[in-house]
C-alpha cells in the first residue's frame, strides 16, 4: 500500500512559538519534519482592517491521513482565532524521501 503524503503550511505569530509547536508535532509522529522560515511578512485583511506584520511559517511533511489530527491540534493550540492551515499535495519526488516521510509518521488513529 502506498502512503499518500502532503505538505501542510501553517503560519504563526513568531518563530519561537511555531518551532515549539513543530517539535510537538514531530515528537507525536504527526509530521516527519518541519521546514521553518523564521520571518515572513504577512499582509492581510482581518476584521475590516489591513494588517502588515511579521510572522513565521512552517512546511510540514506528513501523511495526508493525518491532516484531521493536525488541523484539530493546530486549532486547539494556536493563539490565532483563525490560524492559516493549508495543504499542498506532493505528487512526486525522491522515492526514498517519500518513504522516509511514511516511516517517520504514524497511521491515523481511529475515532
Amino acid at each position: 500500500m502506498t502512503v499518500e503524503v502532503c505538505e501542510v503550511i501553517i503560519t504563526g505569530p513568531d518563530a519561537d512559538w511555531l518551532t515549539n509547536f513543530t517539535h510537538k508535532l514531530v515528537a507525536d509522529r504527526l509530521s516527519a519534519c518541519g521546514h521553518n522560515i523564521s520571518h515572513i511578512r504577512s499582509v492581510y485583511r482581518w476584521q475590516g482592517a489591513i494588517h502588515d506584520q511579521t510572522e513565521a511559517r512552517v512546511a510540514l511533511h506528513t501523511r495526508r491521513e493525518l491532516l484531521p489530527e493536525i488541523v484539530a491540534r493546530t486549532t486547539k493550540d494556536h493563539p490565532y482565532e483563525v490560524p492559516c492551515i493549508i495543504v499542498l499535495p506532493i505528487s512526486g519526488g525522491n522515492p526514498a524521501y517519500l518513504q522516509w516521510i511514511a516511516a517517520e509518521t504514524r497511521e491515523a488513529q481511529m475515532s
